[in-house]
């Protein structure tokens, strides 16, 4: 089994994030957090992007500081999750800039 993670430097990344999660306020998160406010104590909720907006609804935040702490928060999952998997034996790593996944398995292939 080969395992391949993908790696953008830094500052990319979180570039990516905070677009995404742009995006996603755009697309509706707002009002999908809104609707699912009855449900706030369960388990599947109490995660980056709800949480956030919970406490906006709840007016300890206004929107925008909600907004800013998705994205901080996010940043720091994504952190998190890169520890992890760099801990992991095994693991080849591909820059996800690359147009394709090619140059990764012509190296791996050498090595």
């Amino acid at each position: 089994m080969i395992q391949a993670g993908l790696e953008l430097p830094r500052e990319k990344l979180y570039e990516r994030i905070n677009l995404r999660v742009e995006v996603m306020m755009q697309a509706g998160q707002e009002e999908e957090a809104r609707a699912l406010l009855p449900y706030r104590h369960l388990n599947a909720l109490q995660t980056v992007g709800y949480r956030e907006l919970f406490d906006y609804f709840d007016g300890t935040i206004s929107r925008q500081e909600a907004i800013d702490q998705i994205k901080q928060n996010t940043r720091r999952y994504a952190k998190r999750q890169m520890t992890w998997f760099k801990r992991q034996a095994g693991m080849h790593w591909v820059d996800a800039g690359e147009a394709t996944i090619v140059p990764f398995v012509e190296r791996l292939m050498e090595s």
